[in-house]
């Protein structure tokens, strides 16, 4: 990888006049921003339905797109959304996601437009369904949650269709083959125009990042369709689920509650559902990154009953096995180590081995001299250095938060004092580190304090909702961006305009008498 510097910035957190970042004008205007900025990659959060919480960690499917971020002027541009329809859905400008808005309105919009599909489009979402097969189970999967009333589907009151069988998935077909072709053009529309996008990007030299969460929900199609890849029972439900031990976010641990893969069914089949996987990522991403990565070399498993993750225990994963495999088969796609959390002398090795770059997080850093997430103490380029990731405070925020103990450290590692000027300094030193790639958080050049933070790991509400206002992203910041990172030779310089050579007096004699015959 090429020495380079990015942003994160979910798609959520785009502006947009309907309660919601898309991936239309303002997410081109974002890409255009980081062309301006010198900046080389844009990194995401997981683009999912997202489910539980709104968090897009929990998602009804890996593969799918999140209806919430198809882009309604382009809907209208093809005719199958009309101004005045487009005017209700609008709300006033907000630095939080308005999901309750976009829940009551999305929907009924896009059921407006797909009774307007016709023609050739219609041709062409059917062609989408019969390439994307995964889409198959998907969109039976959420018209069947809306005929059962939103039920998860292990409760779903028809067994044999709990139980994947083929002559129910046949039959339920047959009887919500209406919703079924919309949930279907849904995903179409999704994919069309992410991939305007990704192509957008990529022509001006800005590449994507996705996240790949190591687990995915029960309660999505991945699961239904795929059990026997998954530890459950023969209801469907698992007897051990995912989460880590007590850790720097949380003396209780994290109880995810996503179920357990079955690593030896799967490696009995080639691992193919994680093949299938991390396909339908590349087509999205230039880059992925394994969230939770040190889970696939030892994982917590705490019992299904457990009310905290406090009394899970390590199991082996899969290691290099799956890792090796799939480096083979996407030699394209780069790969990322989120290496993070509990970490022991096998993770490292394991990250060692699958030549996978980790991550070095500056929020980590200031303990002492000795901690490995100082920019001093990196032993290799191969890395990727962040100010913070989605789960961290905002560079201001943690700041403003630290303890004595760690902000005397930091000023003196940084050599200045005070919100605004350890934020930029705390950019500074990580742009100039010897990691191959700088990513820091949109907030982080905004200067925007705990007010704009992502996530608060294992805190329910409040999650996933800051926005960027119109307007707050400004050419202005675009150049300060460049300079900054063309200073430590991540992006070439802004190009200086030419001077305007000064008109002879003979060129502007001429242009003079041109003006009078006129």
């Amino acid at each position: 990888m090429k020495r380079s510097a990015g942003i994160l910035l979910p798609v959520f957190s785009l502006p947009s006049p309907y309660g919601i970042g898309s991936i239309g004008a303002e997410a081109r205007a974002f890409v255009d921003f980081l062309h301006a900025a010198g900046q080389s990659w844009w990194q995401l959060l997981p683009v999912g339905p997202a489910s539980k919480g709104n968090s897009p960690y929990t998602s009804e499917s890996t593969f799918a797109g999140n209806p919430y971020f198809i882009d309604l002027d382009l809907l209208a541009e093809e005719g199958l959304l009309e101004e005045t329809e487009l005017g209700a859905a609008k709300v006033p400008a907000s630095d939080q996601v308005d999901y309750p808005a976009v829940t009551k309105s999305r929907e009924a919009l896009l059921r407006k437009a797909f009774s307007r599909l016709s023609g050739s489009a219609a041709e062409a979402v059917r062609d989408f369904t019969k390439r994307n097969p995964w889409l198959k189970d998907y969109a039976l999967f959420c018209a069947a949650k809306k005929h059962f009333d939103g039920d998860a589907w292990y409760d779903w009151p028809d067994e044999a269709l709990r139980s994947h069988k083929k002559a129910a998935v046949e039959h339920w077909q047959a009887v919500l083959a209406e919703d079924i072709a919309f949930y279907s053009c849904v995903q179409y529309w999704f994919f069309q125009q992410w991939e305007a996008l990704k192509t957008y990007a990529n022509r001006l030299g800005v590449r994507l990042i996705g996240d790949l969460p190591i687990y995915v929900s029960l309660d999505s199609s991945d699961v239904w369709g795929s059990r026997k890849d998954f530890l459950l029972d023969k209801t469907g439900h698992p007897s051990k689920v995912a989460g880590v031990p007590p850790d720097y976010f949380s003396e209780d641990g994290q109880l995810w509650g996503n179920p357990l893969y079955n690593w030896e069914a799967q490696k009995a089949n080639g691992y193919r559902w994680w093949v299938r996987r991390i396909r339908g990522a590349s087509k999205l991403f230039d880059a992925v990154r394994i969230d939770h990565f040190r889970g696939l070399e030892s994982y917590w498993a705490v019992p299904a009953e457990a009310e905290t993750a406090k009394t899970g225990t390590w199991e082996k994963g899969p290691g290099m096995d799956l890792l090796g495999m799939l480096k083979a088969k996407f030699p394209r796609t780069a790969l990322i180590a989120e290496d993070l959390g509990f970490l022991t002398e096998e993770v490292h090795a394991l990250r060692e081995e699958s030549g996978l770059p980790g991550m070095k997080v500056l929020e980590f850093a200031f303990s002492g001299p000795d901690n490995g997430y100082l920019p001093h103490n990196y032993t290799t380029p191969r890395c990727i250095c962040y100010t913070g990731t989605h789960d961290n405070d905002t560079a201001a925020g943690w700041y403003a938060a630290a303890t004595e103990k760690e902000k005397a450290f930091a000023e003196k590692y940084l050599g200045v004092s005070g919100t605004e000027a350890v934020r930029l300094a705390l950019l500074r030193c990580g742009q100039g580190s010897v990691a191959e790639l700088f990513i820091a958080q949109m907030q982080d050049y905004l200067g925007l304090g705990t007010e704009a933070r992502l996530n608060v790991p294992g805190v329910a509400a409040g999650n996933w909702q800051w926005r960027l206002l119109p307007g707050q992203v400004t050419l202005e910041l675009a150049k300060e961006i460049r300079e900054m990172t063309a200073l430590v030779n991540r992006c070439e310089p802004a190009e200086e305009p030419e001077p305007e050579a000064e008109p002879s007096g003979e060129a502007t004699e001429e242009v003079n008498k041109e003006e009078l015959s006129s």
